[in-house]
């Protein structure tokens, strides 16, 4: 069985460092063999998505901004796993926030870009429970935000 890196490599995915959290948090908190991982937003280093779903960003590119979170999301879980995504047990769960304008109304299909995405890396111990909201406004302007809930041995 191939192990999550030579997914993630498979599928063309290098992980970036962690995003460093951009007010008084943490990237991520264990408690017992749970990690509770801070919104992920639609970063990387060409500056990410921004943008209003549905109005200034379309579906495509929005799906494309939740699994850029997912990139993120999997980057701070090998932070919390001390390096070795073999100990990730299972996403317990996801919750996604797209950036919405009054009518659009596909969010469950943006955050299909992170879930499928943790379903590739970590096959049955990728699928999850979830949450798809839409939201006015997301921090610094990006298009979409998702955190986890991931067990760790």
């Amino acid at each position: 069985m191939p192990t999550v890196e030579k997914r993630l490599a498979a599928l063309g995915i290098t992980l970036p460092q962690p995003v460093a959290p951009v007010a008084n948090y943490v990237p991520f908190v264990r408690v017992g063999s749970l990690v509770h991982i801070s919104g992920q937003i639609s970063i990387d280093s060409d500056g990410g998505i921004k943008g209003t779903v549905g109005a200034d960003v379309d579906l495509e590119t929005a799906i494309a901004a939740a699994r850029l979170c997912g990139v993120n999301l999997i980057a701070q879980m090998k932070a919390a796993a001390e390096g070795n995504l073999a100990r990730v047990v299972r996403v317990v769960k996801l919750n996604g926030f797209v950036q919405v304008g009054p009518d659009f109304i596909d969010i469950p299909k943006v955050i299909n870009g992170c879930s499928d995405l943790m379903v590739e890396a970590f096959g049955e111990a990728g699928r999850h429970a979830r949450s798809a909201v839409g939201v006015y406004r997301l921090p610094l302007g990006f298009a979409v935000e998702v955190d986890a809930v991931v067990e760790l041995t």
